[in-house]
């Protein structure tokens, strides 16, 4: 099994309602990509200061199956439109468990 996780740091701009949309649009890709096994994501509770503001974590079979989600249209539509535009930093891993 491989996960992906990634990281996001919020632009100071970004609204609530960007926040929110963005977590939407989210949630919607285990029904698009059917590679996705398993899909958590979540906005930081703030225990620390240093934190990212938002995390999501997805499984896979596969390196293939983290592949296709990587590169899935929607999945690359959901990046350009609602991630992009309010995030300054992005960090993200990949590792097989």
């Amino acid at each position: 099994m491989i996960r992906h996780v990634v990281l996001f740091r919020w632009a100071e701009e970004a609204t609530g309602e960007q926040k929110q949309r963005m977590a939407s649009e989210l949630a919607r890709l285990p029904s698009l990509v059917p590679s996705l096994r398993e899909f958590r994501a979540g906005a930081d509770l703030g225990l620390n200061q240093a934190n990212f503001d938002f995390a999501l974590a997805a499984d896979f079979d596969d390196v293939d199956g983290y592949l296709a989600y990587r590169d899935h249209p929607d999945h690359r539509a959901i990046v350009s439109q609602f991630i992009l535009p309010i995030t300054t930093q992005r960090a993200a891993v990949q590792y097989e468990f």
